[in-house]
């Protein structure tokens, strides 16, 4: 594997210096090995990228995303934002811290209906708790499959209160959010540079589409040799790859850099039954992470994430001597909604 390209790092720097952040993020997150489960799994050697260190509101990578995208709210005076997401969303609670810390009102569409409570804590607890800590509005409504109608819908009914608000997407995913994390893979090459590695695959959680989207952005400019490996956790990989395409793309024309949809792997199989729902991978993710490394992840989305790693790292997809780096993206509120189904 070549060493990370000081040139191309420098080039993509300059790029993303164009845009403005909020600075709501703590960066760069560290990258940290995780040698018990690199010799329990016999290798690959293993990285984390922990992106559930980003500090505000518990973390998550919604806020490196967030930082991109409130930009655009604060330029145009909002004083509203509005976003949604199921009961747990991790999303959903960054958004809210990020109101609270910027001094705007909050709005929420929580969706009944994607997710069966798995447990009686579930519509009450962890990330539902702290959007009412953080001062959220929540608005129950029904899951419908549209992931955006309701939240524009009450962004609608803000401005008919004479409100200015501002509409964050569904998991933070557009354009300017898959830019922040094009910013990831930038970190990842630096730290990787520092260490004297590049990176066989970054591996991680795929569900609304921004993180991969800017992480293979990002690593086609500055790591091209590392596979940029999506792990389905919504049970639809041909509808998160389609849309890994479409934010891939608008953010490469945004940095004004080329992409080639090659650059672009979902891995079907690891959601289990539905989205949301807990099944025998996710729980073995959860308790080797937590037992071998002291990694707290979420039965949702990082557990998955890393469940397919594991998956893949037993079928042989690297060799002990690769390195792979897994992107950690937060969610550990949502542990405590899930307590009774984890075999805790």
């Amino acid at each position: 594997m070549a060493i990370v390209d000081p040139l191309a790092l420098s080039r993509l720097q300059q790029r993303l210096e164009r845009f403005d952040r909020v600075g709501l993020a703590q960066l760069p997150t560290p990258l940290e090995p995780l040698p018990r489960l690199s010799a329990h799994l016999s290798g690959p050697r293993l990285w984390v990228k922990r992106e559930d260190c980003t500090g505000l509101g518990f973390g998550g990578n919604k806020l490196r995303k967030l930082d991109h995208v409130l930009r655009e709210a604060i330029e145009q005076g909002a004083d509203t934002l509005v976003s949604g997401g199921v009961v747990q969303s991790n999303s959903q609670r960054q958004v809210a811290a990020a109101a609270a810390k910027l001094g705007l009102h909050c709005h929420l569409a929580v969706y009944h209906g994607r997710v069966e409570p798995p447990t009686p804590a579930y519509a009450t607890s962890g990330n539902a708790l702290l959007n009412r800590l953080y001062g959220a509005t929540l608005h129950a409504v029904p899951w419908l499959g549209d992931r955006n109608q309701a939240i524009e819908r009450l962004a609608d009914e803000s401005r008919a209160q004479g409100r200015r608000p501002y509409v964050v997407p569904y998991g933070v995913s557009n354009a300017s959010g898959a830019v922040g994390y094009v910013s990831a893979a930038l970190e990842i090459a630096t730290q990787c540079a520092a260490l004297g590695f590049a990176p066989r695959a970054i591996v991680h959680c795929s569900g609304s589409g921004g993180t991969q989207a800017g992480l293979a952005v990002g690593a086609a400019a500055v790591l091209p040799e590392t596979d940029v490996v999506g792990i389905d956790i919504d049970a639809e990989p041909e509808r998160v790859a389609t849309d890994v395409r479409r934010y891939a793309h608008a953010a490469a024309d945004l940095l004004d850099v080329a992409f080639d949809d090659a650059r672009i792997e979902v891995v079907a199989g690891h959601a289990g039954p539905a989205y949301g729902v807990v099944h025998e991978a996710t729980i073995e993710a959860l308790h080797l992470a937590g037992r071998l490394e002291a990694l707290v992840l979420d039965p949702v989305y990082s557990a998955k994430g890393l469940a397919g790693l594991i998956a893949l790292a037993r079928d042989g997809r690297w060799s002990a001597a690769d390195d792979v780096v897994f992107v950690h993206t937060g969610g550990a509120p949502a542990l405590f909604a899930y307590e009774s189904v984890l075999g805790l």
